[in-house]
């Protein structure tokens, strides 16, 4: 057991008999991981992660996302996987309590606890979940992920779910926040036109890697997000073999979208809205339509500083 499951461990009792029930797995030099439980696997659904740099706009997309595929007429579940657990809030209108919030208030009995204790119905029927996170320095993401999904299969909610979106923290540093590839099926990446998302983007495509020797997830592409061009995500995905699913660029109607705690597709019409929208519902379509696993090559940290920038 690691030094971060142990005290994990201390704070939440249910993870020792969680760790005693699995053991390690290797997701790549260096790395050990608790293995997936086979008796959570989420089924049938199409599962998606959502990563990229912290604060580039996941939740932004990922709600967004979520409506565009329930305008598909697709039953859709998101999972927020950040201890703010805001991933869902323009869906919701307000900031709804988390799992590890409702496990806490019945001693961690989860048989105690009610489906709409954790599961909120949010904008145009998306299921709304946000995991939370354990206590700052007491625990593993990769745990209130596991929880979050035993949960939700424990009640049957993912028997007639066709889409799970899973918005997930920030940088990926460490193999409890990249516990959600375990279960997807593509993960996506947000990115600006920038040096510091690229180079995020960079570790996130190193991540996947990592769980793609033991689980089925694999790269689907990039989401370009507040950018008006993307000539350095161009430049980089040339270089390692990822592409562009679809572009956002930085319009102000996106940003007021959050301050009023509203999707894009609930915002007062405009011609530049409805291409955003246009964009999401395109984006939705081809996900579920399927997209052919990217198999990447990450660069060497120095090498992006060598790539990236004008000539």
């Amino acid at each position: 057991m690691t030094m971060e499951t142990e005290a994990a461990a201390v704070e939440f009792p249910e993870l020792r008999r969680s760790i005693a029930r699995q053991v390690a797995r290797a997701d790549g030099e260096g790395s050990v991981q608790v293995r997936l439980d086979p008796s959570v696997r989420i089924g049938n659904a199409k599962v998606f992660a959502i990563y990229g740099k912290g604060g580039i706009g996941k939740s932004t997309t990922s709600s967004n996302l979520s409506v565009a595929f329930s305008k598909l007429g697709k039953r859709v579940l998101q999972i927020g996987c950040d201890p703010k657990h805001d991933s869902t809030f323009t869906l919701t209108k307000k900031l709804m309590p988390t799992v590890i919030d409702v496990l806490e208030s019945v001693d961690f009995h989860a048989e105690e606890l009610r489906v709409e204790d954790f599961v909120f119905t949010g904008y145009n029927g998306v299921m709304c979940v946000e995991a939370g996170g354990p206590p700052a320095g007491t625990g593993c993401g990769g745990y209130v992920v596991g929880q979050t999904v035993k949960l939700l299969k424990e009640h049957h909610l993912l028997e007639e779910t066709d889409v799970v979106i899973f918005d997930v923290l920030g940088d990926v540093v460490c193999g409890g926040f990249a516990a959600p590839l375990q279960h997807a099926d593509r993960a996506l990446i947000v990115t600006a036109n920038d040096f510091d998302s690229i180079f995020a983007m960079n570790r996130i495509v190193q991540a996947i890697g990592a769980k793609a020797k033991n689980y089925d997830v694999r790269l689907g592409g990039v989401i370009a997000n507040r950018s008006a061009a993307t000539d350095q995500i161009d430049k980089f995905n040339t270089r390692i073999g990822l592409k562009t699913m679809a572009h956002f660029p930085d319009l102000d109607v996106i940003r007021r979208s959050r301050l009023k705690k509203s999707t894009l597709f609930e915002m007062e019409h405009s011609p530049e809205l409805e291409a955003v929208q246009n964009e999401y519902l395109r984006l939705a379509a081809a996900l579920w339509l399927g997209t052919d696993p990217l198999i990447c090559q990450p660069m060497k940290d120095r090498d992006i500083f060598d790539l990236l920038g004008f000539d």
